[in-house]
């Protein structure tokens, strides 16, 4: 149990430490917050020590603790933003309000956990996916194949549909496209190749284990309620949710490694399959990663593969990226101090050769992107 505990509050302060790291924007300090109080109170700790590692136990008790505290209200629950809402005020009532909540509703908090598994959907990840995909429709001419792994509830599936916002540092700002959801963030670095308008999708597909029906009320409130409990991401969700439900895009429910070869054969002949994972392939093994690059030379077609996901092994171990591609050393120090952040990859396979590269890394969810160019 020593091992476990320690695992648990390391995983807590690590993703604590890269949602709000210095420099974050303000409004990320409950998330910070929930997932520190996870690390230091033994009640919250000893719940989430008690699940199953590969649940993302921290991560799942933070999406209960929401989830509960949202449905019962009381002292706790004014600290969650709602949609549409600005971020509450951070104040020194947090962290006995969250200790009381532990004890009183311990038994509930392991019920929910049991259930559940944590499935985060963040939608302004398609920030760090737009100018990957620029880059490769501004070099082929054929129309683009979307096939997003691991899609959970298919918010990935549209990122020609959202309007997108990049604030460079020195003031000025790069947009693309129009629509009834916005995404922006902060640019470090040299700036994204960002078009007037997104690349044109001709086709669309999930892929999930598990698909998520938004048409449910229960899971879409569990699902709302593994969202960071930030102003933005929450609004974000929101009006993401709406948006599918009013114009659903298919899924498939498979293995994103076995159903790969099935589900690419069923997109036209003529388009450029373009696979796009974002915090999905840092959960497979080695093995798992290396069935999947043999999945995308037995596909038969090129193909792009976008990635963003933490470097691995997941951890202060890390070296690589899920597509096997060497990062600056700097990255490495910066990862194994807590620094947790998505590296932004492309491999393009061309008559059965792969070929990797870097682009850039981001924040886990999207307020910043650093572009490489």
């Amino acid at each position: 149990m020593i091992d476990r505990t320690a695992q648990v509050a390391a995983q807590a302060t690590a993703v604590a430490d890269a949602w709000s790291a210095p420099g974050a924007p303000p409004s990320w300090w409950l998330t910070a917050a929930l997932l520190r109080g996870i690390a230091e109170d033994q009640v919250l700790l000893g719940i989430a020590a008690d699940l199953p590692l590969d649940h993302q136990p921290a991560l799942l008790l933070s999406a209960a603790v929401r989830r509960l505290a949202t449905e019962k209200g009381g002292a706790l629950a004014r600290y969650f933003p709602v949609p549409g809402a600005p971020q509450p005020e951070q104040d020194a009532g947090f962290v006995p309000a969250l200790a009381a909540f532990a004890r009183g509703e311990r038994e509930e908090l392991a019920r929910l956990c049991a259930g559940h598994r944590y499935q985060m959907t963040e939608v302004a990840r398609c920030l760090d996916v737009l100018p990957v995909l620029a880059a490769v429709a501004a070099e082929d001419p054929r129309p683009l194949a979307l096939v997003d792994l691991g899609t959970g509830a298919g918010l990935g599936l549209r990122p020609d549909r959202y309007a997108y916002r990049y604030r460079l540092p020195d003031g000025t700002e790069l947009r693309c496209g129009t629509g009834p959801l916005e995404l922006s963030c902060e640019v470090r670095g040299t700036p994204p190749p960002v078009p007037p308008q997104p690349p044109v999708l001709t086709a669309r597909v999930g892929v999930d284990a598990e698909p998520h029906d938004l048409a449910d009320p229960a899971t879409r409130a569990w699902l709302a309620a593994c969202v960071p409990p930030e102003a933005g991401a929450v609004s974000r969700f929101a009006t993401a949710t709406q948006l599918a439900l009013a114009d659903p895009a298919p899924i498939v429910r498979g293995d994103v490694v076995d159903a790969l070869v099935e589900v690419v054969a069923g997109l036209p002949p003529d388009a450029l399959v373009c696979l796009v994972d974002t915090y999905v392939h840092v959960f497979l093994g080695p093995e798992r990663l290396a069935a999947f690059d043999d999945a995308l030379v037995a596909t038969g077609r090129d193909v792009e593969w976008v990635s963003v996901d933490p470097l691995v092994p997941l951890g202060p171990q890390a070296r690589t990226t899920v597509q096997g591609l060497e990062v600056p050393e700097h990255w490495i120090a910066e990862n194994r101090e807590g620094g947790v952040f998505g590296v932004v990859g492309r491999v393009s396979v061309r008559d059965g050769v792969r070929h990797g590269t870097v682009l850039g890394r981001a924040h886990p969810g999207a307020a910043w992107l650093e572009w490489l160019g």
